[in-house]
């Protein structure tokens, strides 16, 4: 409200005479004897200082401290604080490498029965947290029955370490390893028989083997046709989420043919057999 620039103080009839000379940085100089007030402060570096602040050497990671002239001042703490900060900065600076993906090859016994040990050889920082040592650790994997190729299982920062980093995880992707006698279809498995033309033709049994090491007598006593499949319920993998419970073991045949019939034999079959 002072339009002409003057003004006074009531009461104890000093008058303190004000002038706005329309310039804010003036009116800083008249209050404060000057443009800058941290020049008590910075005087010896004034020629590289703007406003109290070294325009520079603001890195952080420099050891020319910013605050440094705070110190010579008693300010000890605001140092200090700094310096912490500076050093949690260094600490966070450590990131985790990406993780490292095994391809682990299971049986369908172990995707059965479960479990399995794997050895992995990795680097491990001494005591010293410099330098370094190899060894070697067994890893339990805990398989649980019936998993699905593809599963995951990580082990968190069992990866190499090193001053600077963090462990990577180890990641292993369940592979189905190929078996001998069975096909895996989910939780279902596939077993191939082999049978004769006579077999197909005039009923057999056919002994199944299961995962678990059983083996079943299958009676065949119908005609077995290319294509032909039965089924033995609850002898397959077992589910995932419900362990108690199992897939199929799906039987597939294949039938064998002769290589040659002798004349007689021909002619009887052309006999008895239909024509269609």
């Amino acid at each position: 409200g002072l339009k002409t620039g003057g003004g006074s103080s009531g009461g104890s009839g000093n008058t303190f005479h004000y002038t706005f000379h329309g310039d804010p940085h003036a009116t800083f100089a008249s209050f404060f004897g000057g443009c800058n007030p941290f020049d008590i402060f910075f005087a010896s570096s004034h020629s590289r200082v703007f406003n109290g602040f070294d325009q520079e050497d603001m890195d952080i990671d420099d050891d020319d401290d910013p605050f440094g002239a705070f110190g010579r001042f008693g300010f000890n703490g605001i140092n200090g604080v700094h310096r912490q900060h500076q050093e949690s900065l260094h600490t966070r600076r450590k990131v985790q490498d990406p993780p490292v993906i095994h391809e682990l090859k299971v049986s369908l016994e172990e995707i059965y029965h479960g479990s399995k040990r794997m050895k992995i050889t990795r680097r491990r920082l001494n005591a010293d947290g410099q330098t370094m040592r190899t060894e070697d650790k067994i890893l339990n994997i805990v398989i649980k029955r019936g998993w699905k190729e593809g599963t995951k299982i990580t082990f968190p920062k069992e990866g190499d370490a090193a001053p600077d980093n963090i462990p990577a995880d180890i990641v292993f992707i369940l592979k189905d390893k190929p078996h001998s006698h069975f096909k895996r279809d989910g939780t279902n498995v596939v077993y191939t028989a082999n049978i004769s033309l006579k077999e197909a033709l005039c009923g057999c049994t056919v002994n199944i083997p299961t995962i678990d090491g059983r083996v079943i007598p299958l009676p065949c006593n119908d005609i077995i046709k290319p294509g032909t499949v039965k089924r033995l319920h609850g002898e397959g993998l077992p589910y995932p989420k419900a362990p108690t419970q199992q897939g199929d073991l799906i039987v597939e045949f294949k039938i064998r043919f002769p290589d040659r019939i002798a004349p007689q034999m021909r002619q009887i079959l052309k006999q008895h057999l239909p024509c269609s």
